[in-house]
């Protein structure tokens, strides 16, 4: 059995849900490699000394130590999102590295993701590099996808997505998460969870999606006006002539974890919703009804574990995006790469500077 040393840069809540996904991976699936914890490193040697020892790391190191362990053959780059780039970059210089999977976002700069285009130029094609965008493995959701594409409902028209958390209206919430309120595109709503919305509507639609018009909501003193807690988005995707909205917030009330998708087309429509993850929907025109399309957690013919009937669940997407990490065997999902992640940070990156005009022209600056 192949055996694959990995190492985490990050010892934060979202390297715990790593953690989790790769320690489960041999629990669903057969063709898996034996994953060996190597090493973890953070900036905070008592927090990586905890995380290796409570998930079964062999070694807590600092970064650069990190960098000069060559037992390492896959790097997960989960700190920060003003150091993904600078440990991109690190973990294409170590030796033995073959696997890298990137937390979106991929980077938080202009001359970040021109330097990351050229890496991409150079960078060995042998080299995996997924990045963390693990909706797209969610059951019903790529299911969904692959029916779109099967181009039954024909050209897209007009198309809106939603995702939405409530947490941040809380005061305690956002002291916690002070490293998340920084000003767009290296934070804000549209980085952090739109960014999974702009992701989806790539797959859906192109990687050549515009941004038109954006704006803004939510004002509170302990957050700088640069970091969206609502943001909405007008595009354009001039492939199909498709037009639509994107929004994220951290501010709507109620809604918990909340993704939804509606695409019309000339021949139907197609729907999901996070509220129940079980199905996706899809209307042909003329039929007068809306079809329910049961998914479960069916991932067939890969894996039945635990059944297909099962209720479908974030962290079991992030399992089967690990999957498709270390073994490429899933010919039916869409895998993010860095050309994908790229794509996103684009509408990221262009999202901050017209968000900065919404600003300027009629509430902040």
């Amino acid at each position: 059995m192949q055996k694959i040393h990995i190492g985490f840069l990050g010892a934060g809540g979202i390297a715990q849900a790593h953690a989790y996904s790769i320690e489960a991976l041999k629990y669903y699936y057969n063709n898996v490699p034996e994953i060996i914890p190597e090493s973890v490193a953070s900036a905070q040697p008592e927090s990586r000394e905890k995380f290796a020892g409570k998930f079964g790391f062999r070694k807590a190191e600092s970064v650069e130590e990190f960098a000069a362990n060559e037992n390492i053959q896959a790097v997960f780059i989960l700190g920060p999102n003003k150091v993904h780039f600078e440990h991109f970059q690190l973990a294409l210089q170590m030796p033995n590295v073959k696997y890298i999977y990137l937390e979106k976002p991929v980077c938080s700069s202009l001359e970040e993701e021109n330097d990351m285009k050229k890496l991409l130029t150079v960078t060995d094609s042998s080299m995996k590099i997924q990045v963390g965008f693990q909706y797209l493995q969610t059951s019903s959701v790529r299911e969904a996808l692959n029916f779109w594409k099967s181009g039954k409902l024909g050209k897209p028209i007009h198309f809106d997505l939603k995702y939405f958390h409530g947490d941040y209206l809380q005061t305690a919430y956002r002291e916690k998460r002070v490293t998340r309120l920084t000003p767009a595109p290296d934070g804000g709503a549209m980085a952090d969870l739109g960014s999974h919305g702009i992701s989806l509507l790539m797959a859906f639609l192109s990687e050549d999606l515009l941004i038109t018009s954006a704006i803004q909501g939510g004002n509170f003193a302990d957050v700088p006006a640069g970091s969206d807690l609502f943001s909405s988005l007008s595009l354009f995707d001039p492939e199909s002539g498709a037009v639509g909205n994107l929004s994220a917030s951290r501010i709507s009330s109620g809604s918990g974890d909340l993704v939804y998708l509606e695409i019309y087309a000339e021949n139907g429509a197609i729907r999901y919703s996070s509220q129940n993850p079980d199905f996706f929907e899809y209307y042909i025109e003329g039929s007068n009804q809306w079809i329910k399309q049961m998914v479960g957690s069916n991932y067939k013919p890969i894996t039945s574990f635990p059944s297909g009937h099962v209720p479908p669940g974030w962290l079991r997407s992030m399992v089967h995006a690990h999957y498709c990490f270390f073994t490429g065997n899933d010919g039916h999902s869409f895998v993010p790469d860095l050309q994908h992640g790229l794509a996103v940070q684009r509408i990221v990156r262009e999202t901050a500077a017209h968000l900065s005009q919404f600003r300027r022209k009629y509430r902040y600056e």
